[in-house]
């Protein structure tokens, strides 16, 4: 090199990695290599070298080549020649984080965004094919929620970006033969089948999906959109035999039974809206009957039914007497005062008797709700304040037939009172909390005291006769 002799220690070199080019110590040879030829101008040359390089050695052992690298280009090369050197660097950095743990799906998400930014298609796909070869090797859903995404992306990367419809169609197909749906599923990868085949206007083959999905791993959601599809289409017997199996499934469901039956009524079939209610609070188990209860008594309602309204009321009661339904109850019956008020067709004489007797309904509910609170829950005390606030209310709507003394006698005084904490430890202060005093308890609790003294008057006597 000093004698000038370029071509010569060139050709020592290119000896020098035909023969060490496996040697552990290879990666010093190649950054001399690509130096010397930085050194004689000749950048193309070194970069070359660079690549030559990093395609042979083991990726474990190419860290220091990869700043060279990077630092060539960053020095001698363009802004493309600068970005695929430090995609390069990253891909490796990449590369070796799934090598080491290739179910760490974070690593491979991270993988594909790099190849995804740099363009090529049959990497990305590459990339994708080998991340989804990695099945989780527990089934359990936790360990499938990350993973199942690799699929959801791939899918949707060959939808949107590369265009392609088909291999788009295989990644869902794969996807649910992979998934052990007899342990679980995802009712997402179900939905976004489903969603691909009515984008490219397959509507068998999103019915088919659905079909499937309902078969194998039925879920609330599933049910919910194919019905959704269903009705959009106008196909309400298909809809019917929809809800008839989602029920079939969950006959629990009062979201499934209310959605049954808003569907009947908005098709104008009363008895079938009807005989869908009655069936579903004939079930002997519901998640949450106060819902379908408040949508069947709204819905007879609806219907102008005031008796079976009052019906479904007692019915209801026999159930529960929790105290919403007995004020809901109670304003029913109320509002039947106002729309005797505002009717103006009838006789004046006729509605004030109306009127009247409808007064005395609210009160009888509303002294049955009374009783119950007093003498079968007597423990209940907010509750018991809390109805007879709205007795007062609902007496003071009455106009010239209310008595709010009826309602005001009942009324309690509210007491401030301290009682004790106890913790594990032991006791651990005392906390104030509001007691009520009802007018009937502080009457017996009199008597008690009168009797207490009349008994202790009686031994007193007997004593001094003694």
């Amino acid at each position: 090199m000093k004698n000038g002799e370029v071509a010569r220690a060139r050709n020592v070199y290119e000896r020098a990695v035909e023969i060490m080019g496996d040697d552990e110590e290879a990666e010093q040879l190649f950054v001399a290599f690509a130096e010397f030829e930085e050194r004689c101008k000749e950048t193309d040359r070194a970069r070359r070298v660079y690549k030559f390089a990093l395609d042979h050695i083991p990726k474990q052992r190419v860290e220091d080549l990869y700043k060279k690298f990077v630092g060539l280009e960053k020095q001698y090369g363009d802004r493309q020649g600068i970005e695929d050197a430090i995609v390069g660097k990253r891909r490796f950095q990449y590369q070796d984080g799934v090598r080491k743990n290739p179910l760490n799906y974070d690593s491979w998400f991270d993988y594909i965004r790099l190849e995804e930014s740099a363009g090529n298609k049959d990497r990305i796909r590459e990339v994708y094919e080998r991340a989804i070869a990695n099945v989780p090797p527990v089934p359990e859903k936790r360990y499938w929620q990350r993973y199942i995404y690799l699929w959801i992306n791939y899918a949707l990367y060959e939808e949107l970006d590369a265009g392609d419809m088909e291999r788009a169609r295989n990644v869902y197909r794969e996807c649910l033969q992979v998934i052990p749906h007899k342990k679980f599923s995802f009712a997402k990868i179900w939905l976004l089948a489903s969603g691909f085949e009515i984008r490219q206007l397959n509507l068998e083959g999103a019915r088919k999906i659905h079909g499937t999905a309902i078969g194998k791993s039925p879920k609330d959601k599933i049910f919910k959109k194919y019905i959704e599809i269903e009705l959009n289409l106008g196909n309400f017997d298909r809809c019917r035999k929809l809800y008839e199996k989602y029920l079939h499934w969950s006959p629990e469901n009062c979201y499934a039974w209310t959605k049954y039956a808003e569907l009947e009524k908005s098709l104008c079939e009363t008895e079938r809206t009807r005989a869908v209610f009655e069936l579903a609070i004939a079930q002997p188990a519901l998640d949450m009957p106060e819902l379908l209860w408040k949508a069947y008594i709204g819905f007879e309602l609806s219907e102008g039914e005031f008796e079976r309204t009052r019906e479904l009321y007692e019915r209801l009661l026999d159930r529960t007497k929790h105290l919403k339904v007995w004020i809901s109850y109670a304003k029913f019956e109320a509002s039947a005062i106002v729309g005797a008020m505002c009717s103006e067709d009838q006789d004046q004489d006729y509605l004030h008797e109306q009127t009247k007797q409808c007064v005395q309904r609210v009160r009888r509910i509303f002294e049955k709700a009374f009783n119950y609170f007093r003498t079968s829950a007597p423990e209940l005390k907010e509750e018991r304040c809390i109805l007879l606030e709205e007795m007062l209310n609902v007496e003071a709507s009455f106009g010239d037939l209310c008595d709010v003394s009826l309602v005001q006698s009942k009324l309690p005084k509210k007491l401030k009172k301290r009682r004790p904490i106890v913790t594990e430890d032991g006791p651990a202060g005392y906390e104030e909390y509001i007691d009520y005093s009802f007018p009937e308890e502080a009457h017996t609790q009199n008597l008690k005291i009168l009797e207490a003294a009349y008994m202790w008057k009686k031994r007193k006597v007997s004593s001094d006769d003694d």
